[in-house]
């Protein structure tokens, strides 16, 4: 494991089981203020990466009355964590089992976790391998039913990334694509999300994650079943919980919001006014949400 600092974070890098090498940042871990609370362990979504938290992380990292470790996640085949040759393991089970890795060689026995999207799904498969990790869990726009046509919309925006030959260009194309669904977003939104989805190879901008995560989503059509998680859901009932939904969301319907609630009569409710999928955490009305959910916990 290298550590190499970084701006208000270390950089980790660490072997998966099969021996790929994974990334993640580490925010406030040499701060001794932090020893004594839970850590946060932040899981993103299918085709992005430890940045997408980075505000978030900062934040939480940096609180004046009770600063947190926090932990943010690359997948394989995303952002600093190597490509895998092997297409077939971009798969849940098997980045699940690298964020278990991943705890272990952070030296984190347990941790609130937060995850966006596909980060949200891992943590259903680990509320059934690794119970005890779990110490609360807030879920950002997923739970255990996804919508078809959610997922049809992402594999639309995927598959039509134009090339990119300027950052200006990539925060325009963002604006454009997602720009009615995240109405409540400002230019400096734009910009963050941009430096977080996209990374400079030579002279294009470009996503930065292995194109192949693209391919189980091409066989999908409007009537293709989705997958039933409520068996997996029923785990996260022993823990803390909370779930944001953006309210323009098209991945978690307000129907499963609601069921999600009525099955985990403790679960705290967030709808992220003016965000579609998946909302930005470090705005000012979700940070105060979430500082005060984990707080409460420990």
């Amino acid at each position: 494991m290298t550590n190499t600092i970084r701006t208000n974070f270390e950089e980790r890098r660490f072997l998966a089981s099969d021996g790929l090498q994974l990334y993640a940042r580490d925010y406030g871990h040499d701060d001794p203020r932090t020893r004594s609370s839970l850590p946060i362990v932040c899981l993103p979504g299918l085709s992005r990466n430890s940045r997408d938290f980075h505000l978030l992380a900062t934040q939480l990292s940096t609180h004046p009355e009770k600063p947190r470790r926090v932990v943010a996640l690359d997948y394989r085949g995303r952002g600093f964590s190597t490509w895998d040759p092997d297409k077939s393991h971009y798969q849940l089970p098997v980045e699940a089992e690298d964020v278990l890795t991943a705890c272990a060689a952070l030296d984190i026995p347990q941790a609130i976790f937060i995850g966006t999207s596909r980060g949200g799904l891992i943590l259903h498969l680990l509320a059934a391998m690794r119970p005890a990790l779990l110490r609360g869990v807030v879920l950002n726009d997923i739970g255990p039913v996804i919508e078809i046509n959610g997922l049809l919309l992402i594999r639309q925006y995927l598959e039509a990334q134009p090339r990119l030959h300027s950052w200006e260009e990539a925060i325009e194309n963002l604006r454009r694509v997602h720009g009615a669904a995240f109405p409540a977003l400002g230019p400096l939104d734009w910009k963050d999300m941009a430096e977080a989805i996209f990374r400079q190879r030579d002279d294009a901008i470009v996503p930065d994650f292995d194109p192949a995560l693209i391919e189980p989503l091409r066989s999908l059509d409007a009537n293709t079943p989705v997958a039933d998680l409520w068996a997996l859901y029923e785990g996260l009932k022993e823990v803390p919980l909370m779930t944001i939904r953006g309210g323009n969301s098209t991945i978690l319907s307000q129907a499963t919001f609601a069921e999600m609630a009525e099955r985990h009569p403790g679960m705290k409710l967030v709808t992220a006014q003016g965000q579609g999928h998946a909302p930005l955490l470090h705005r000012p009305e979700l940070l105060a949400e979430i500082t005060a959910f984990i707080n409460g916990i420990s």
